[in-house]
């Protein structure tokens, strides 16, 4: 069992957690996630590691509540337990020295950008960071993300907060104002798409990372596998990082897209089941 030992939330359905597991915090490096079960017979929730404290033995997960595991997650308080967590897992990310770097995160993919951002920052490069979501209430890490970036850049789709477009608008601006060696794409399998379709068009190389689509993290299950140029690859093992401009994201997202339904349903149900159960 995992101690929850702070919890607080990050953003709007969006929760910020700490997790004792000195050895994970131990071998953490930029761009490896965790597969964690809430209980026995929880489904498998792959997190990117945020931050890790050696003195404190924890790792700060950030998960946003879309369904019954993360709900259940959610409902697990401060002092609480979870069933268990395996990593850390996937290959860490590979951090350049002395070039500029865009670094793109939507959603709650600003958790996964954050210590990549970190580590290329720490390493020498020059960080130019924009970070995107639907509204001001929903932003996370701002003041994070802003700590370790020579330039940020804040986007909303309705404007309440940074300037009021899509990410992509925001990229193309900085990309015709900046030589940029390098772009690191993180985010909703859509925003990915269309933000890997715009470095391409400017011969930027681009590297998107698919840790949302996995369940056993190990590479036995398959369910992971995607096409990358012309070969199948498991984003947990070979990944979780790929280059952006090779993958096949209509696949990821006709993938997405099959469960929907069944998973919208089943997060009723358990909805309505804890209801009864406070009544």
């Amino acid at each position: 069992m995992y101690t929850i030992t702070k919890k607080q939330l990050a953003a709007k359905s969006t929760y910020q957690i700490d997790v004792k597991a000195p050895q994970i915090a131990k071998k953490h490096e930029a761009g490896h996630f965790i597969i964690l079960r809430v209980d026995e017979k929880g489904e498998r929730v792959p997190l990117t590691i945020v931050e890790r404290d050696l003195k404190e033995g924890t790792v700060t997960l950030i998960f946003q509540v879309v369904g019954v595991s993360t709900e259940k997650l959610s409902r697990v308080p401060e002092g609480g337990q979870i069933a268990d967590i395996l990593g850390p897992l996937g290959n860490p990310t590979e951090i350049p020295t002395n070039e500029t770097v865009l670094c793109a995160g939507g959603g709650v993919g600003v958790a996964v950008l954050y210590p990549i951002i970190k580590a290329m920052y720490e390493n020498g490069n020059r960080v130019i960071s924009i970070i995107a979501a639907r509204d001001k209430e929903s932003l996370i890490l701002e003041d994070e993300v802003a700590a370790y970036s020579h330039e940020l850049h804040v986007m909303t789709d309705d404007g309440s907060h940074g300037k009021k477009g899509l990410i992509t608008d925001g990229m193309e601006e900085i990309i015709k104002q900046e030589h940029i060696s390098r772009s690191e794409i993180i985010g909703p399998a859509i925003m990915m798409k269309y933000a890997s379709m715009l470095t391409e068009k400017y011969n930027i190389p681009s590297i998107a990372s698919l840790n949302t689509i996995m369940v056993c993290g190990t590479g036995m299950c398959g369910s992971c596998r995607v096409s990358v140029g012309e070969q199948i690859q498991f984003a947990c093992a070979d990944g979780p990082e790929f280059d952006a401009h090779k993958i096949d994201f209509d696949e990821i997202l006709t993938r997405e897209r099959a469960y929907k339904d069944i998973e919208k349903q089943d997060y009723e149900q358990y909805l309505e089941t804890v209801k009864l159960k406070k009544t």
